[in-house]
This record gives C-alpha cells, sequence and structure tokens, in this order.
C-alpha cells in the first residue's frame, strides 16, 4: 500500500525551464526528446497541489558552463509558461546536477516538516536522477512522476546515438526500487485522494 499524500509531502519540479528545449545542445545535431507530454502532466501536478495547499519547490538551473542555454541570465533559463511559481513556494538555485548540493533544498524541506517528495521535471537521467537519488539516500520517502518528465537522445563515446526513449526508460529502471518508487501521474494525482492498496513501495537503501 501506498498512503495518501498530505501535508508532509512535497512536489519538486526540477529544472522546469525554456533551456531544456534547445535539442541541438544536449542531443547533437538530430537531437531528439521523449515525452511530449511531460509539461501537461507536470502542470496538472502543480495545479493539484496548489488546490490541496501542499509545498511545492522549483530548482532552477544556473550553469557553469559557458555554452549551456540553463543561464539565468539567459531566455533558457526562464521558467516555462504556465509552470512558474506562485507566492509562497520555493525556488533554489543550483550550478550542478543534484537539488542539494550547495543549495539550502534540504535545510527547507525539513523546515516545512515536508518527509515525502513527489518529483518531476528535466531532464530524466541528469538533474532528475541525481536529485532523486540524494533524495532517496537523505531518508526522503521519494517518488517520481515519471511521466512528467523527459529527456534527449545522448551520444555515447563509441558515436553511438542513444533514443531518447531508451534513456528515459533506463534512467527511471534505475531509480525506482533503490532511491524512489516510480509512479504515473495519474497514480499521484489518485494518492491526493486516498490511500492505493494496489500500489507498492519499493524504496531501498532503509
Amino acid at each position: 500500500m501506498i498512503k495518501t499524500f498530505s501535508v508532509e509531502t512535497g512536489l519538486l519540479l526540477i529544472d522546469v525551464q525554456k533551456g531544456v528545449d534547445e535539442l541541438r545542445h544536449w542531443g547533437g545535431p538530430n537531437g531528439k526528446r521523449n515525452n511530449p507530454e511531460a509539461e501537461k502532466n507536470i502542470e496538472k501536478l502543480l495545479k493539484a497541489w496548489r488546490m490541496k495547499g501542499l509545498s511545492v519547490f522549483y530548482t532552477v538551473h544556473d550553469s557553469r558552463e559557458k555554452a549551456s542555454p540553463l543561464k539565468l541570465t539567459l531566455p533558457g533559463g526562464e521558467i516555462k509558461s504556465g509552470l512558474k511559481p506562485e507566492k509562497g513556494e520555493f525556488v533554489v538555485k543550483k550550478d550542478v546536477n543534484s537539488g542539494f548540493i550547495g543549495t539550502p533544498l534540504e535545510i527547507l524541506l525539513r523546515r516545512k516538516h515536508v518527509t515525502r517528495m513527489v518529483a518531476a521535471g528535466f531532464f530524466t537521467n541528469m538533474c532528475v536522477d541525481t536529485t532523486v537519488r540524494m533524495a532517496g539516500n537523505l531518508g526522503f520517502d521519494t517518488y517520481l512522476a515519471a511521466d512528467a518528465c523527459a529527456c534527449t537522445n545522448r551520444m555515447g563515446p563509441d558515436g553511438r546515438d542513444y533514443d531518447a526513449q531508451m534513456v528515459h526508460d533506463i534512467s527511471v529502471a534505475n531509480l525506482h526500487g533503490e532511491f524512489c518508487t516510480a509512479l504515473k501521474t495519474r497514480e499521484v494525482l489518485a494518492l491526493l485522494e486516498d490511500d492505493i492498496e494496489k500500489l507498492n513501495r519499493v524504496q531501498g537503501n532503509e
């Protein structure tokens, strides 16, 4: 069973910024992204959390890398339309993959008495992966809304172009059962209303 998400459950939106759409930067000349529904699912989660009056947290990436589109001084650093934070929501600036390194994210979560977390955002294999791993290691009861995440194809050291959906699926598989429990957006939304007996919490490292 997974018990109802209530006041102890925060929503963490990771790097929902315009720069993630510059696919040539992330995936090379033939850059492609999976899951075009990610933004719609993130918006569903955000609206539901706000309706319930639950805590919402954001990370925004301000890259150290010269060529990166994810800089807060560039248009790519801006949060996507329809997903912008509202008053009372927490925005944490980071310059590495994990939302916890060099930021007050853990302190903010603890101060808001958040012990459970639902994560979503970009990219599944990069900042989502790293942040979710650390959340699990820090002892948060961590859930990944996998269909509210997306990533691009990746070029291997041998020049092989790895399909974006494959990269996403393997990343989720690596996280699920060890660092978090991966769920669908509809399951997360249902858990805001009631316990779900048929769902199993499978986080490890405990």
